[in-house]
């Protein structure tokens, strides 16, 4: 009985905004929440700048704030509209002004391309129908990512140098296979998580350390090669093998794991997207009306140290 009295508040609740407005909303939550989640190794969160030296929390928070209207317009061009090559210029151009409004947040820094990117695609999929069942909404994002974007600008970007180096295809090739790291990998480890009594924030963290395990990131190895990489996914694995998250040898790990990364100045920005993108489809599936907080700031004082 209190099951189904949840579900009704909840419906009561999503039936005040559109469809497309609470995908929206998820959407930008999932930025938010992925950013504020602490400690994770080598990435901004609430302790500070992690590996990057031109990225901070509310950096993070402002281009989370500045790409949100653009996550709308993308929900609601795909609710009016058919996949087609048509949607897919229409979603690609929205995507560049919300890239150009990113970079204007934040005085050029790159803190959401590839969250821009995935989340935009999984918004639109999402769009397209009541049912939000993750591998629905994948593949329905994967074949809106494969028809061709004819209006893509010709510039070299740093995946382009990644796939150019080592054959990873990042982000794109992510969405074109219909998200594997966040169906398969992400999702299942963040329910596993919280079912063995983990709390959110430890489950979320379990999460990126699972997709860490396996991605091959782009932004890991252009700072730091085939090298890097290892670091991480060895890394990753280690901290899940000796009790993950929570326990006293799995937050040793991880921190252990941070400060490497951070001495080495690599950040797994790649794995951090899919984190989101595994939020916003659990929120999705479990009609939320919002992502859930997890009391990482209140553990690290608002990062203020």
């Amino acid at each position: 009985m209190a099951q189904l009295t949840a579900i009704a508040k909840s419906s009561q609740q999503l039936s005040a905004l559109t469809r497309y407005e609470w995908l929206s909303e998820l959407a930008w939550q999932s930025l938010i929440a992925e950013a504020e989640l602490t400690p994770k190794p080598g990435l901004v969160d609430g302790r500070g700048s992690g590996s990057h030296s031109d990225l901070s929390l509310h950096l993070m928070r402002r281009s989370a704030n500045a790409i949100a209207p653009y996550f709308t317009r993308m929900a609601l061009a795909s609710s009016e509209s058919q996949i087609d090559t048509s949607l897919r210029a229409v979603v690609a151009s929205i995507g560049r002004e919300a890239e150009a409004a990113m970079l204007r947040a934040t005085s050029g820094s790159n803190a959401h391309k590839g969250a821009i990117w995935i989340l935009g695609l999984l918004v639109c999929a999402a769009s397209q129908s009541e049912d939000s069942h993750p591998e629905l909404v994948t593949e329905a994002a994967g074949c809106l990512a494969r028809l061709p974007d004819r209006a893509r600008p010709r510039t070299v970007s740093h995946g382009d140098v990644v796939l150019e180096r080592y054959g990873v295809t990042g982000a794109r090739g992510e969405a074109y296979r219909d998200f594997p790291h966040v169906v398969k990998i992400g999702l299942p480890a963040l329910k596993a998580a919280r079912k063995s009594g983990r709390t959110e924030r430890e489950s979320r963290l379990t999460a990126l350390l699972a997709i860490m395990s396996h991605l091959d990131d782009t932004c890991v190895l252009y700072r730091g090669g085939p090298d890097g990489q290892r670091i991480v996914r060895e890394g990753a694995t280690r901290v899940i093998e000796v009790g993950g998250p929570g326990s006293t040898e799995g937050n040793a790990a991880l921190i252990a794991l941070g400060q490497e990364l951070v001495s080495r100045r690599i950040s797994p920005g790649g794995s951090a997207d899919l984190l989101a993108a595994t939020l916003f489809l659990d929120a999705l599936e479990r009609g939320l009306e919002r992502v859930e907080k997890d009391n990482s700031l209140v553990e690290e004082n608002d990062g203020e140290h």
